[in-house]
């Protein structure tokens, strides 16, 4: 998910977003410790991807409070 993507992201899609990202990163982590994962690189995406939701939301709230 590129940050254009995200900026376009209502608010409370980027609630949901974030929550699915960190849903996604713990299956990682438990696939990880059970079996073998495909595909390494997903925790680093998924972990960026979870970056920008979050300093989007940031953003957004530190703006609304000026």
């Amino acid at each position: 998910m590129k940050a254009a993507e995200v900026k376009k992201l209502r608010d409370d899609e980027i609630k949901a977003e974030a929550a699915r990202l960190r849903k996604r990163l713990f299956e990682l982590r438990a696939q990880s410790v059970t079996e073998k994962t495909k595909d390494s690189s997903q925790f680093r995406k998924n972990r960026k991807d979870l970056a920008r939701v979050l300093t989007e939301r940031s953003a957004r709230m530190k703006k609304a409070t000026k």
